[in-house]
């Protein structure tokens, strides 16, 4: 009998265990660990909804649990009304409060969704770094046009410095979205949209793709380095120095990228970026041509 009860409780806590490990998960290095004044933004409406949403189910959760013991079969104190059909204050009270908690949650979600655009700058445009950000299947590429660079599925920021992503897809419609930073955002064929994030402090945050895209979505992650203005003006000069130039005068790797621009397969374009990993960028336009035509280099 022992044994049984405690088979049932594992399977309890089985139960509990995946919600718990979600909530574990996004605690740290997920959406409630924002970095980033977008980040924090984001986490203050899913908490401040999620309070509103519990100040409605905690006292019906509560409600019900009162009715079922005070209407319990040996209460004889409970009166029993079976010709009950309406009550205005009841009618108000479920009315009412139901209505008033969509009006609070529609006017977090009104105020936010406007203080967040993500198309508004954080602070004066011309101090934010360029970053143009293109989906491919299935990989990221970023571009920094003003630094005449470019890097896959590795994006590299200065910490404190607000970014302007332009960002665009040379396939099918997909998201960009960096949970610690906040604010995920549609990239889609033939159109830019846009987007400021910032960083507050150095570290190595996760993006991903969080737009099922295909095969090969899931692969579709990519490493964000926030680092000192220092560090990030040393990433530049040594990828200017040491990454291959694109260009069609690199052999293999060139045809790989004039294949990309043709829609090529998908291994042969994993190959050619695997092959180039950081390189400078101001060829990319003329090989690329047709198919980024929103997104100058």
């Amino acid at each position: 009998m022992q044994v049984g009860a405690t088979g049932l409780r594992g399977r309890r806590w089985g139960r509990c265990l995946p919600p718990l490990a979600a909530l574990a998960l996004a605690s740290c290095g997920g959406v409630l660990d924002p970095q980033g004044p977008v980040g924090q933004s984001d986490k203050t409406i899913l908490v401040d909804s999620v309070a509103i949403m519990l100040a409605i189910i905690v006292p019906v959760i509560l409600v019900i649990l009162g009715f079922a013991w005070w209407y319990r079969a040996a209460n004889l104190r409970a009166r029993y009304r079976p010709d009950f059909a309406y009550s205005g204050q009841l009618e108000l009270i479920v009315w009412a409060i139901p209505l008033m908690t969509i009006i609070l949650l529609g006017g977090v979600a009104w105020i936010g969704s406007h203080d967040l655009d993500p198309a508004k700058p954080l602070g004066p445009p011309d101090a934010a770094l360029e970053v143009e950000v293109v989906s491919l299947d299935w990989k990221w590429l970023f571009i920094y046009p003003e630094q005449h660079v470019a890097s896959v599925n590795k994006l590299v920021i200065p910490a404190g410095v607000p970014i302007h992503f332009t960002l665009t897809s040379a396939s099918v419609m997909n998201a960009f979205f960096i949970p610690q930073l906040g604010s995920m955002i549609y990239t889609m064929n033939g159109m830019a949209t846009q987007l400021y994030l910032h960083a507050d402090r150095p570290g190595t945050y996760a993006g991903l793709s969080s737009h099922y895209s295909g095969d090969g979505f899931s692969g579709m992650h990519f490493e964000v380095e926030a680092v000192a203005k220092e560090g990030f003006d040393s990433w530049v000069a040594s990828t200017r120095g040491s990454g291959p130039t694109l260009d069609a005068q690199i052999g293999e790797a060139a045809c790989h990228l004039r294949a990309l621009a043709a829609h090529c397969a998908y291994d042969v374009r994993d190959v050619a970026f695997e092959r180039l990993g950081a390189w400078s960028a101001r060829h990319l336009a003329g090989l690329l041509a047709g198919v980024l035509d929103r997104v100058a280099v």
